[in-house]
């Protein structure tokens, strides 16, 4: 009898978390081998337990999923990542497989979608949605018919993460706790962020944050 595929879930939500573990559970061949809320604990887990796949979403209770699947990949290469996430992955997508992750769902997806989403990694296929492989494809051939690219897109991962949690209210001191960074070293990115999104203060910074949270973000 084959061993069972072990599973690491990382979620910053004990219910996703649950509702993950219920239904991984219904299938002999697999198996929850642990479970995290955030990078520090993912990455313990992953030395403690040698997962064949870990489920990560993008936002933690402490860190961040892209620097986790980085991290992942970096130190144990054979733990194959599959983000499952509620964020856009219009924005998000080809960043966490830039990052090293074998594939992104997203958790509004059919439950049969993400054990599909586990075995096709572990088979070694790429699984993102097909809207994601026809604009992954023009970006590789070139073709910039697919429409104007949002201005979100020229922020980078840290950035991107610094304007979801300042949408969500953090202050700058949160949000250096929270990405485990200094005060200033947020300061800093908000200043690339103003230059990149053509705004004049933090104040239309934290504006522009709040408006793209309530437009991309579930309620």
């Amino acid at each position: 009898m084959s061993p069972r595929i072990k599973i690491l879930l990382v979620d910053d939500h004990p219910l996703v978390r649950q509702g993950l573990l219920n239904l991984i559970s219904q299938h002999p061949d697999l198996e929850v081998c642990g479970e995290a809320a955030s990078e520090a604990q993912a990455l313990e887990l992953v030395s403690a337990t040698r997962p064949d796949i870990a489920i990560v979403d993008i936002t933690l209770e402490k860190g961040s999923g892209l620097e986790l699947t980085r991290n992942i990949q970096a130190m144990y290469p054979g733990v194959k990542v599959l983000i499952l996430s509620v964020h856009d992955e219009e924005l998000y997508a080809e960043r966490a497989l830039r990052a090293g992750a074998r594939g992104y769902l997203m958790k509004d997806d059919a439950a049969n979608t993400v054990i599909q989403g586990i075995r096709g990694v572990l088979a070694g296929q790429t699984c993102i949605s097909k809207k994601i492989r026809t604009k992954l494809a023009g970006k590789f051939v070139g073709d910039q018919s697919g429409g104007t690219i949002s201005p979100l897109e020229k922020l980078n991962d840290r950035e991107l993460e610094i304007l979801q949690f300042l949408g969500r209210g953090y202050s700058t001191r949160q949000i250096a706790d929270h990405l485990c960074m200094g005060f200033k070293t947020v300061q800093y990115y908000y200043t690339g962020m103003k230059g990149k999104l053509n705004l004049a203060n933090a104040i239309e910074l934290r504006r522009e944050a709040v408006r793209w949270q309530e437009r991309h973000s579930p309620k």
